[in-house]
């Protein structure tokens, strides 16, 4: 927490013009609350008692700062219609249980934020770990159709489908099979929170976060380093 509050009031101020802390922190800690879900800057902007504007100019802040990730909407070549917004996540997942005042493993394990902070976690350890070049996307349609990480490596003409699970026994829901009929990936992946590698269909392989990282990373250099991850997220079960 005082890492937040340093950041907020002095930090910064001193990167532009003058931000309200106070403003600031709640944008921040609405974004917490909803992490991963669909970008709403009329609702943000209501909530905060400002205009539009303004909530895209902290949001920009938040995101030229690495705080905060805006991961866009995939639009390759289908005919369902898809969602345009992208999706926000508080790139380190120490600071979303700090801003939700989520002290433990215990707290955090109950806590209605468990799944989007795995989410989160998984979505920018996977990034992280990509070659340079590599696209980053989310798929949804209005029909329900999702998959929660597109990655598409650079020279691979297809993504990589990646639905994210936090337990031990990933089950693979319809509207994952319905978008990658629509986006035909190149792999169709379950990253979830045990170690063990096994199908769970013909053309699904459940894999750890770990080892999935550890793949891309094989393909080619990585990004460059971001915003680290500030504490590590219990396995599932513990």
């Amino acid at each position: 927490m005082d890492f937040i509050r340093t950041y907020l009031e002095r930090d910064v101020a001193q990167l532009g013009p003058r931000i309200p802390a106070e403003t600031l922190r709640r944008l921040w800690t609405m974004l917490a609350h909803s992490q991963g879900g669909l970008l709403n800057a009329a609702a943000l902007a209501r909530a905060l008692a400002v205009d539009g504007k303004t909530v895209a100019a902290y949001l920009d802040l938040l995101v030229d700062l690495l705080l905060v990730r805006r991961l866009a909407p995939w639009h390759g070549n289908t005919r369902k219609r898809l969602v345009k917004s992208p999706k926000v996540y508080v790139r380190d997942s120490g600071l979303v249980h700090a801003l939700l005042g989520v002290g433990d493993r215990e707290a955090l394990l109950a806590h209605p934020v468990a799944g989007a902070s795995w989410e989160g976690l998984a979505i920018e350890s996977l990034i992280a770990a990509s070659p340079r070049g590599t696209g980053a996307h989310f798929f949804r349609s209005s029909a329900g159709a999702e998959i929660d990480l597109l990655l598409k490596p650079p020279g691979q003409r297809m993504p990589w489908a990646i639905e994210i699970k936090r337990g031990l026994a990933p089950k693979i829901e319809r509207g994952f099979h319905l978008a990658c009929e629509a986006v035909q990936p190149q792999r169709r992946l379950v990253v979830y929170g045990g170690t063990e590698r096994f199908p769970l269909s013909a053309n699904v392989e459940a894999i750890s976060l770990v080892d999935l990282c550890a793949e891309l990373a094989a393909i080619g250099p990585s990004r460059p380093p971001g915003f680290g991850l500030a504490q590590p997220w219990p396995r599932a079960g513990e």
